[in-house]
């Protein structure tokens, strides 16, 4: 029997119980950066070593985390479900702990790409830094999605929303476009759990809110669900 589809959200309220820092502060800055700084193609053109020092860091902070209960749990959604986790993190967590099917909106931190061919993706574990050439030597870059960038697997997203027999959106506001416009590709009744200490969406029929942080609600969803 073909099994049923669970789309699972995920944003920065997943990791942040791992130790990784959500990157935009109360202020607005990221790590004291103004965003359009270490986010934005502008700033890269502006200040190419500020912004590698700034993923530089962000790297070698994720090598020192490990996923956590959320991440584990959805694991186990597939002994069941086929589970596809569509994450607005850069970070490499939910492939750490063992899921099979992810899709990065935003890039990865562990991968960058040539400057000349955005299609030449290398895994990269260690700092970059200037001078260091894709093999038509062009410099490198992080492979993230930066401020007035294409989300180039948006399309993707959308359509795998399209197809759940469930939702389950973890950590993340659903405010900020355009991952937050994938709600709006969810068919009509389809259950969604909401799993996030604030949320800050509005009450519909077929969503269940979990005000809890993602390692407290998730494991209990999965405990539901695989009990169905």
């Amino acid at each position: 029997m073909k099994k049923q589809k669970i789309i699972v959200l995920t944003g920065a309220g997943i990791s942040a119980e791992s130790g990784i820092k959500t990157f935009r502060d109360a202020d607005g800055l990221w790590e004291g950066h103004d965003v359009m700084e270490v986010a934005s193609p502008e700033g890269w053109r502006r200040n190419k070593e500020l912004v590698l020092d700034f993923y530089n860091q962000r790297r070698r902070q994720l090598l020192d985390v490990t996923p956590n209960e959320a991440h584990i749990a959805l694991v186990n959604l597939e002994k069941k479900y086929d589970v596809h986790i569509v994450t607005q993190n850069v970070d490499d967590l939910h492939e750490r702990a063992g899921s099979s099917q992810v899709l990065h909106l935003h890039g990865e931190l562990l991968k960058v790409r040539s400057t000349f061919d955005e299609d030449l993706i290398l895994d990269w574990k260690t700092d970059l830094n200037i001078g260091d050439f894709c093999e038509h030597n062009h410099q490198l870059r992080p492979h993230i999605v930066w401020f007035g960038e294409m989300v180039p697997l948006l399309d993707t997203a959308a359509f795998l929303v399209s197809q759940a027999d469930y939702i389950i959106i973890i950590g993340t506001s659903m405010q900020v476009y355009p991952a937050a416009g994938l709600i709006d590709y969810v068919q009509a009744n389809i259950p969604i759990h909401f799993v996030d200490p604030n949320p800050a969406v509005s009450p519909r029929d077929n969503l269940t809110i979990h005000k809890k942080t993602a390692t407290e609600g998730v494991p209990k969803i999965v405990h539901s669900l695989l009990s169905l």
